[in-house]
């Protein structure tokens, strides 16, 4: 076994979607991947265009958007390691319903959607991880829908920050924005200037320290209290960030 297909194991293996995957499926999909390298700002591909192929993240972040008519940016996720992105296209005619970016450097795992949709038809376990996967994220989308709508801006920013957080962590807790303010922003939903203005309002409502893309507190406590009053989940949160 060469190193990329060790690379290839390794990384199916860290999704769930591939926990119904037959032993001679998995050896299929090692055989048929390969790996792949994005630079910063690379384009994997488009919104509406014919998909062939799909995609695990061994390293880096992708940046799932569409393009208004006015050529805006609407971001629809940003999916760090372990995440698959374009397996949706299977129940989109073979169409990429979103176009994909490399926030940085990435290694990525290329898949056929071919085998993909022959080990769904023909595995009722992988079915099954296919549906569990498509309600989840379901539920992520439910959640952030929720939060625009009963959370303000500052509240927002507190819940993503503790999604990035160790939730179980006693005493103080450091974070690192995994990439810049600006695609935060976008991420959340909000522009850039009342991004700012939300972030100093929670800085001053949970006495945390702002340094670059470094956040400290002296506990996740007062983000807790602040960020989860407008939410129906209980903390610690076990949806993606």
């Amino acid at each position: 076994m060469n190193n990329d297909d060790t690379r290839i194991r390794m990384a199916l293996e860290q999704v769930p979607l591939f926990n119904g995957c037959l032993p001679s499926s998995m050896e299929n999909f090692i055989r048929n991947g390969t790996v792949v390298t994005a630079e910063k700002g690379q384009v994997l591909f488009l919104h509406e265009e014919p998909a062939s192929r799909f995609f695990v993240i061994s390293g880096g972040w992708i940046k799932l958007f569409r393009e208004t008519l006015e050529g805006t940016q609407a971001v629809i996720d940003i999916l760090p390691d372990h995440h698959i992105f374009g397996e949706a296209s299977i129940f989109q005619n073979d169409i990429y319903p979103y176009s994909a970016e490399a926030v940085e450097p990435t290694v990525l795992i290329s898949l056929p959607l071919s085998l993909l949709k022959s080990e769904i038809e023909t595995n009722p376990k992988m079915a099954l991880s296919m549906l569990s996967l498509m309600a989840q994220t379901r539920r992520q989308q439910d959640q952030e829908l929720e939060h625009r709508i009963i959370q303000n801006a500052p509240q927002r920013i507190g819940c993503f920050l503790l999604r990035l957080a160790n939730q179980t962590a006693k005493g103080p807790v450091t974070i690192h924005l995994p990439y810049d303010k600006t695609l935060v922003a976008s991420r959340l939903g909000m522009q850039p200037e009342t991004f700012s203005r939300a972030l100093a309002k929670l800085k001053e409502a949970t006495g945390m320290d702002i340094r670059g893309s470094t956040i400290e507190m002296k506990s996740l406590e007062p983000l807790v209290t602040f960020a989860c009053a407008a939410c129906s989940s209980e903390f610690p949160c076990k949806d993606l960030c």
